[in-house]
């Protein structure tokens, strides 16, 4: 998994191309960590590329939506291919997440 960032002024934009397994979740939480902080208003993941999520790449999702609540921003999931869609609808993460 490669994961590519950029940040315009309150706004960081996230795109992750490769699979999100069990291997690659650790080093997105980590980003996520690292990037997220205050000052942050609004994220948006890019999953144009992502072409495999894990159960362990759905909590990072997840952990990145809590924390941007905590920050009291907003979060967009974007370009997600239909197999991955599947994921998200399956597990219910498409009713608490927001896709564009």
């Amino acid at each position: 998994m490669e994961i590519k960032k950029i940040q315009n002024d309150s706004e960081l934009t996230m795109s992750i191309s490769g699979r999100l397994d069990t291997n690659a979740a650790p080093k997105l939480i980590a980003d996520i960590d690292e990037s997220l902080v205050e000052g942050v208003k609004s994220f948006v993941l890019d999953m144009a590329e992502c072409d495999y999520v894990a159960s362990s790449g759905l909590r990072a999702i997840l952990g990145a939506q809590k924390k941007m609540n905590a920050l009291q921003g907003t979060m967009v999931v974007k370009n997600v291919v239909s197999d991955v869609m599947e994921v998200f609808e399956m597990t219910g993460f498409a009713d608490i997440l927001n896709f564009e």
